[in-house]
């Protein structure tokens, strides 16, 4: 839950210009997350984030670029947890996955820049990535296979 979590915090600060953890909270609840305060100053804490000034005198959340490593390492972890199972419909890659993880699942690929997926859309256990070409749908699968396989 706390990866899942993450990766939306992530998604949510990428997305929006979120100012306060009140915000975030309320997002994160919205979007089906259960959490207090404590369990965002936390994750803030973990996930390194800061914040700079947008627009005068107003803030937002961003992550370093320098966490980016670790950030990847999160995202396979995403991966790893919530893919069931893969499968092909000519260039559509349909991804099974744990109930309630498909968000994480899609933002998770797509952060990783994979090549060949061109986006995602995600269900509540259903993720479905756009492939570029035809052909390149059994790099693709064989590529998040090594990922969550640490090869």
């Amino acid at each position: 839950m706390k990866v899942g979590r993450q990766t939306k915090i992530i998604e949510l600060i990428n997305k929006f210009d979120i100012e306060t953890q009140e915000e975030l909270a309320d997002r994160l609840n919205a979007a089906g997350y259960n959490v207090t305060q404590a369990t965002i100053s936390r994750d803030i804490r973990e996930l390194k984030l800061t914040k700079v000034s947008v627009e005068g005198n107003r803030q937002k959340y961003i992550i370093l670029q320098n966490q980016e490593s670790g950030l990847y390492e999160k995202y396979v972890r995403v991966l790893s947890d919530g893919l069931v199972s893969m499968d092909s419909a000519q260039n559509i890659l349909v991804i099974k996955t744990v109930a309630g993880m498909a968000m994480a699942v899609a933002a998770a690929l797509d952060s990783l820049s994979i090549n060949g997926i061109v986006g995602s859309i995600a269900g509540d256990d259903t993720v479905m990535c756009a492939i570029r070409h035809e052909e390149d749908v059994v790099y693709v699968m064989d590529k998040i296979n090594k990922l969550i396989n640490g090869k």
